[in-house]
């Protein structure tokens, strides 16, 4: 099998993982609450709460939609057509530069290791320094972004010192695997994927250049209504207690999370040891990482004008976060 045909297959198992996508609205029939639900290809938010049982025993429906990354799910999000979704650190910032109507309600920390920049098997570059001139892939808007800003700026560059070329993780991992990109910046399980099927190389990862901040994003709509309020905050104390549940059993959740994606199983070993998260809530510190995110795009006019990134949070759930670290 080709490594092309490889990356083909594992996008498109990944796709399945979505079994009911609907962009409907939020009642259902007999005005029973359905709850509109963006999962990311890779994420699998979706099998991490079944596997967890945490999708037993709902009041309300689900309607499962898959993205290829954060940024879509807030497009989603902001039109109407998502009630809940869990995105990076800089998703949010640009949905917010683009007034999107999203609210982040939840919050996580996670390891940076699997952020990484990856060169391909055979580079001769060894430093951040060696990007100046390179073509770089990167999904726009995604974690990756910043991670990618950050490297370069603490290595004396900027991305006009750089060939950004935007793109998704399936087009990203053939064009460094088919030499028309001298590098990717991105997240797991990509990194573990280039790394252990491709022979790529880590050329810097998360350590000292990014925060691990993951968000659970609403709508301003959604949290107008107040049954799926309702909902929402259940699934929000759902998804963490998953989450507590996949860092508890990280061997039995990789072997679960590999079965279903086809990801070969040292991946999704690695992967899933690099994406140990932690629940935290949303507090003065969070807010003002994320100012610095937002503060550094605007810098360097990858967004438009500034940003106040603390207009787009609530902390009315943190409630939920304070019961998950009484369970550790």
């Amino acid at each position: 099998m080709t490594r092309r045909h490889g990356a083909a297959l594992l996008l498109t198992a990944l796709l399945t993982l979505a079994t009911a996508c609907s962009s409907g609205g939020g009642g259902s029939e007999d005005g029973e609450v359905a709850l509109r639900v963006g999962d990311q290809k890779g994420a699998s938010i979706q099998q991490m709460m079944a596997a967890a049982g945490q999708l037993d025993g709902l009041t309300y429906k689900i309607k499962w939609s898959l993205f290829t990354s954060g940024p879509p799910i807030l497009e989603a999000v902001n039109a109407g057509s998502v009630d809940f979704g869990s995105v990076g650190n800089t998703p949010p910032v640009f949905a917010a530069a683009s007034k999107a109507r999203i609210v982040i309600v939840g919050a996580t920390e996670s390891r940076v290791t699997g952020q990484a920049v990856v060169v391909p098997k055979g580079s001769a570059l060894r430093t951040p320094a060696e990007l100046k001139g390179r073509k770089v892939a990167v999904a726009k808007g995604s974690s990756a972004h910043y991670h990618l800003l950050s490297v370069l700026t603490r290595n004396g560059l900027t991305f006009d010192d750089i060939e950004p070329q935007y793109l998704q993780p399936a087009d990203a991992l053939t064009a460094l695997t088919g030499g028309r990109v001298d590098a990717w910046a991105t997240w797991e399980p990509y990194t573990a994927q280039a790394e252990l099927d491709n022979g790529a190389r880590i050329l810097a990862d998360g350590r000292g250049y990014t925060n691990g901040y993951g968000f659970q994003v609403t709508s301003k709509e959604t949290l107008k209504d107040e049954r799926r309020t309702a909902a929402l905050k259940d699934f929000l104390s759902r998804y963490q207690r998953a989450v507590q549940w996949s860092n508890a059993h990280s061997a039995q959740w990789a072997a679960i999370w590999a079965k279903q994606t086809r990801l070969p199983g040292p991946v999704a070993e690695r992967a899933v040891e690099r994406r140990l998260s932690a629940i935290i809530p949303i507090d003065d510190s969070v807010i003002a990482s994320e100012q610095q995110i937002a503060d550094a795009f605007s810098g360097v006019g990858l967004i438009p004008g500034k940003v106040t990134i603390a207009d787009f949070f609530d902390r009315r759930f943190n409630d939920l976060a304070a019961v998950a670290q009484q369970r550790k």
